[in-house]
């Protein structure tokens, strides 16, 4: 397939919040995030305050408004605490635009150049799903930090707490019932992506509840984009519960990647993420179904990780609780040894353990009794 629109990378996501300080603090002492750079009053900015947090290869940038008018303030009252940029590095914003639009995308920032000392810093957006916006960032004639107005963090020393997170794995949207493949089938024409995995309701089912799920990646497979839709069920899946509490479509996990998952779950845990917990019964016959694996399986049953096999090798992966008051955003930590895969022989072990927190919070319902 030919490339139309390459992007060349996941530049960073941005995250609308409700205190950047606070929570910027929040993913440095938990996620052993570093700050990177600052931009804010302080700096000239009197409409929102930002800060970029860095890891491996990972930037996240932190938002807040600085009244009540600013969009920012608007996007957190709807949706809580949530991700509300996924930022592309692409080669040529103006022609990347360009596509974008001919292909039927929704305009949301016109092609836009900065000049500052340090160059010409370039970006675009068009409106995602929901309140989601897809930038497109022109890095390559820009030499200073991050974008134009950060000004260097005046704590850069590396976080106490190394998690060995590195990379960002993929990123996953919930969409509305019959969204999902109008997303799937822009990615492919617009961007250029392949359909890389789909998953029907048959696949990721329990007794109660099911969705569907469709994976598109970019021909590079460095970008991978999983898009959920519910799927009918006789009680409220985890889909409705996130669509519903985020009051629409939204980004529902980021999967971070690490070269050592038991390390970066030790220091996760102790550092207070909370992890969804996976029954001692899963590892009874975990060398039966998925074959000689490197790591210890006692080690894994005691942190809780899961682990899946496909054509290409195995994973190990494990998921956090939600990060939000509102039972929406979580991450997920994932170790690859050649598997391209998401865990699909996980599917249901993880949607019974979902399910548990769904009916902690009363929010496991026969369809159509969610108040």
């Amino acid at each position: 397939m030919k490339n139309t629109c390459p992007l060349l990378g996941l530049d960073h996501l941005e995250f609308y919040v409700g205190n950047a300080k606070q929570a910027a603090y929040f993913y440095e002492q938990q996620f052993g995030f570093t700050p990177i750079a600052f931009r804010g009053l302080e700096t000239g900015d009197r409409k929102a305050a930002s800060y970029l947090l860095q890891q491996g290869h990972i930037q996240f940038v932190l938002s807040s408004g600085l009244n009540s008018e600013n969009s920012i303030t608007e996007t957190v009252a709807r949706h809580g605490d949530s991700v509300a940029v996924i930022a592309f590095t692409v080669a040529d914003v103006h022609q990347v635009y360009k596509t974008l639009l001919q292909h039927g995308a929704t305009a949301a920032i016109p092609p836009t150049t900065i000049e500052t000392e340090a160059g010409q810093w370039r970006f675009a957006a068009i409106q995602g799903y929901g309140d989601v916006l897809f930038k497109f960032v022109e890095r390559h004639h820009y030499q200073g930090i991050f974008a134009p107005g950060f000004v260097p963090s005046p704590i850069t020393v590396p976080a106490r707490n190394e998690t060995g997170l590195f990379e960002i794995d993929h990123v996953v949207g919930n969409v509305e019932t019959g969204a999902m493949d109008r997303w799937v089938n822009f990615f492919i024409r617009a961007l250029g992506c392949q359909l890389l995995a789909h998953f029907d309701d048959k696949t990721i089912a329990t007794k109660y509840s099911a969705l569907m799920s469709k994976v598109v990646q970019d021909p590079t497979g460095r970008i991978k984009l999983p898009i959920n839709e519910p799927a009918h069920g006789q009680r409220q899946s985890q889909i409705e519960e996130y669509l519903q509490f985020n009051d629409g479509p939204g980004v529902q996990h980021i999967a971070l990647a690490t070269r050592d998952i038991i390390h970066t779950v030790r220091q996760l845990k102790s550092a207070g993420v909370a992890f969804l917990k996976t029954p001692m019964t899963y590892y009874d016959t975990l060398e039966k179904r998925v074959g000689a694996i490197d790591q210890s399986i006692d080690e894994l049953a005691e942190l809780g990780i899961l682990v899946d096999r496909d054509a290409t090798g195995y994973l190990l992966q494990i998921f956090t609780q939600p990060v939000e008051d509102r039972p929406t955003l979580f991450f997920e930590v994932i170790e690859r040894h050649g598997a391209t895969s998401f865990g699909e022989g996980n599917f249901k072990a993880l949607f019974k353990a979902i399910e548990r927190e769904q009916a902690r919070r009363g929010n496991l319902e026969p369809v159509g009794r969610v108040a």
